[in-house]
């Protein structure tokens, strides 16, 4: 006798009843990619290379130790000396701006533009949609960050040994930001170096750029101390300007007069920094096309 099987196990599955006509279309068709705008992509770069700063506490905590222990030493040596022979004369408020302008000179996202250069991956990111000078903006923004984060311990510190602002809290914000500035238009020197030469070596003695500026000028004794070509070339020295503008903020008040001297002095070496760093990024970007 043959088995019967039975017809529910011979019987086709049901086959799943069909979606209605257009319900993947409907789900696809609204879903575009969004063109990010500027913004977005300086805030994206400049977001990466924030991020990277507490990988390389090498490159950040040398530029704070090093201004500090200077300003702690000069003090410690020169101020009894000093004050002794000019009655009223605040050292410490008058060493705080070479402090803050050691703080924030040359420090920059540089070393991480040169590794993405070697690395291929700038290259990568100037094939995609997003806007080539947010390549560069972006980690100058970074740096804005860095160094107004730099500027504000050498600030408390002076608190701490007893130096005060006649311009008061607003003051000691305009010093902080000028400081800043000074710090950022710095970084098109290291910034043209690096995407000129993409080389590491090259970028990390780009401070010594610094030391014309920082020593040809008044950061130890006032101009009317200085004699010879020294004071001729402080006179020309766009740091004599800006430390002049910040120590006004501590001690003489709002002088405007000399505040737009220090905020031109840094914008004729922003001009002169940002167009090197333009040409050689422009040239970046030709070479990788």
């Amino acid at each position: 006798m043959t088995e019967t099987t039975p017809a529910a196990a011979v019987a086709p599955a049901p086959a799943p009843s069909p979606s209605p006509a257009g319900t993947v279309a409907q789900r696809t068709d609204g879903i575009r990619a969004r063109k990010a705008g500027f913004v977005a992509d300086v805030v994206s770069v400049a977001g990466r290379a924030v991020r990277s700063i507490p990988r390389e506490p090498e490159s950040v905590i040398p530029a704070l130790i090093i201004p500090v222990f200077f300003f702690v030493v000069n003090i410690g040596s020169l101020q009894d000396v000093t004050e002794r022979f000019q009655a009223g004369f605040d050292f410490k408020a008058f060493q705080l701006p070479v402090a803050i302008v050691f703080a924030v000179t040359g420090i920059s996202r540089a070393s991480v533009l040169v590794t993405d250069i070697q690395d291929g991956y700038f290259d990568r990111l100037s094939l995609t949609p997003i806007r080539r000078p947010a390549l560069l903006l972006g980690l100058m923004v970074a740096d804005f960050v860095l160094v107004v984060a730099l500027s504000i311990p050498v600030v408390v510190l002076g608190f701490v040994v007893g130096v005060r602002f006649e311009t008061g809290p607003l003051g000691v914000l305009a010093f902080i930001l000028l400081a800043g500035a000074w710090g950022l238009v710095f970084t098109g020197f290291p910034y043209a170096i690096a995407l000129k030469t993409g080389n590491p070596a090259a970028v990390n003695t780009s401070f010594v750029l610094f030391f014309p500026f920082a020593f040809l000028t008044t950061a130890f004794v006032p101009k009317e101390a200085l004699t010879g070509w020294l004071a001729t070339v402080a006179t020309y020295n766009p740091v004599t300007y800006l430390l002049d503008a910040l120590r006004s903020l501590i001690t003489e008040g709002w002088e405007v007069t000399t505040l737009l001297k220090g905020v031109a002095a840094v914008a004729g070496v922003g001009l002169v920094s940002f167009s090197l760093c333009l040409a050689a990024f422009r040239g970046r970007i030709r070479a990788g096309a």
